[in-house]
């Protein structure tokens, strides 16, 4: 089979052709903007939605019972108190790293790196503190990150675990960490009969609708 000229390929052929002549800063350019120079995703919107998330996960540390939240469904798995804790601490820790500039988080060091982030954490001790802390915490970096220009956002560093990802899509995963332990939050509320606050805005929509 003769292969085609240039010219000849499709839209989605010529950019993959286009992309293999990239350096590696044109092509962190191209993935942050795309081919138009228009952000593909929007800074405010991942943060407005990780504020979104948060509020919820203080909320429902409010809502569980005050005098159980040291509850586990089995042995080998974290509290409740010690996964609302664990939200705060790396949202703060992994922020706190591309706020200060570094560019590997793969290293030896990594987790002996985040100790310096948990020491500006107020302590916790009951369900309140700590439902105030998520909430002042989320509001301080959001803010923090949100006067960082958009070359912040698209420079590439070095993620844990190896991969390679921009700042933005950095704070994207750390939103999404969020998420799956907020997840356990609420299979730990259900076990005590209490229905997750975004069930109940759901259910409230759908009475009103």
């Amino acid at each position: 089979m003769r292969r085609q000229s240039p010219d000849r390929l499709d839209g989605s052929h010529r950019q993959d052709a286009a992309k293999r002549r990239l350096t590696r800063a044109q092509f962190t350019r191209l993935h942050f903007y795309g081919y138009n120079k228009i952000p593909m995703i929007r800074t405010e919107t991942v943060l407005d939605s990780w504020k979104t998330v948060r509020q919820d996960t203080a909320q429902t540390v409010e809502d569980f019972p005050a005098a159980e939240l040291d509850f586990k469904p089995v042995g080998e798995v974290m509290t409740f108190r010690e996964i609302a804790r664990h939200i705060l601490e790396a949202g703060h820790a992994l922020t706190g790293l591309m706020l200060d500039g570094v560019e590997n988080m793969a290293t030896p060091q990594f987790r002996e790196s985040l100790q310096k982030y948990m020491a500006e954490l107020p302590p916790t001790p009951d369900a309140a503190s700590l439902a105030q802390a998520l909430r002042q915490n989320i509001e301080r970096r959001a803010a923090q990150l949100a006067l960082q220009p958009a070359e912040f956002f698209a420079h590439v560093i070095t993620r844990f675990d190896g991969q390679l990802v921009t700042r933005l899509e950095m704070v994207q995963f750390t939103k999404e960490h969020e998420l799956t332990h907020r997840a356990h939050l609420f299979l730990y509320s259900r076990l005590k009969g209490i229905v997750p606050v975004t069930t109940r805005r759901r259910l409230a929509k759908q009475q009103k609708a």
